[in-house]
């Protein structure tokens, strides 16, 4: 079947194998399969006719449910932020900013969201600003996964409080998730495993001075469906063929249900 949007044999635009062999997915032959076994989907409509062409610059593609990047002109790039660096490409203070970290791109990179400067951990810059503002936009809700090193024993009982819901000078606020993840009897401090969607400033620390154990050290080992890994701290690489995918099908799942809602909320 040929999607509404998707051009025929014979019709301006590049056919649907050559573009996915082009973007990595698989060679020109395995592309052909995987269309005509019906896992490829061009605008949301599966397409399963071989001499289907399409616009790279204006379609949306994914297999079996993973977007795939046409646009070469996007980069995305992880960094492992080091404590001490603002999240500004240029700090009006002459603080240590992120600027140094995007040299070896020719493109005009702009950090994801943000991290406090004494909080270290992944950040993603990239020049795709769509998937920027739906990675950092508060409505769209994506996770976070947060190790904090805390003053004090943490119980049982606090991590109940943190996912059951605290409130602070801004209001109400609930980890999606909370872990202990160890303790030190002889005073050393607990370290903390925190799973948030919030953007709030300093939401974190703010969460964990409210019930008594103020943090000491804070990382961001996870954001959306991206992993820190063993990245070192102030290293940078480009993200995989699918770490890409996975943040954009994530991006577009969140326009979608975005969309989904206001129509619904609109409809009489």
């Amino acid at each position: 079947m040929t999607g509404p949007d998707v051009g025929g044999p014979g019709e301006e635009g590049v056919r649907l194998q050559k573009v996915l062999a082009a973007a990595g997915v698989a060679s020109r032959r395995v592309s052909e399969q995987l269309i005509a076994a019906g896992r490829v989907r061009v605008n949301g409509r599966v397409v399963t006719e071989l001499g289907s062409r399409i616009d790279p610059t204006t379609d949306l593609v994914d297999v079996d449910g993973v977007a795939v990047q046409l646009d070469e002109s996007k980069r995305y790039v992880m960094l492992n932020k080091p404590r001490g660096v603002v999240s500004s490409m240029r700090d009006e203070r002459g603080r240590p900013d992120l600027q140094q970290y995007t040299r070896e791109w020719t493109e005009r990179l702009f950090n994801v969201g943000r991290l406090d400067a004494d909080t270290s951990g992944l950040l993603v810059l990239t020049n795709d600003g769509d998937l920027a503002h739906v990675l950092s936009h508060p409505s769209f809700g994506v996770t976070k996964v947060y190790i904090a090193k805390v003053e004090g024993r943490v119980t049982a009982q606090t991590i109940s409080r943190l996912t059951k819901g605290i409130t602070l000078e801004d209001g109400p606020i609930a980890a999606d998730k909370a872990r202990l993840l160890s303790t030190s009897d002889a005073g050393g401090g607990s370290l903390v495993e925190l799973t948030l969607h919030s953007g709030r400033n300093r939401i974190v620390r703010r969460m964990m001075a409210e019930v008594g154990h103020p943090v000491v050290e804070l990382v961001r080992r996870q954001f959306g469906p991206l992993h820190l890994g063993s990245l070192p701290v102030g290293a940078v690489r480009e993200l995989t063929t699918v770490e890409r995918g996975a943040l954009l099908t994530l991006a577009r799942r969140e326009v979608d249900d975005s969309s989904s809602a206001d129509s619904q909320e609109t409809s009489p």
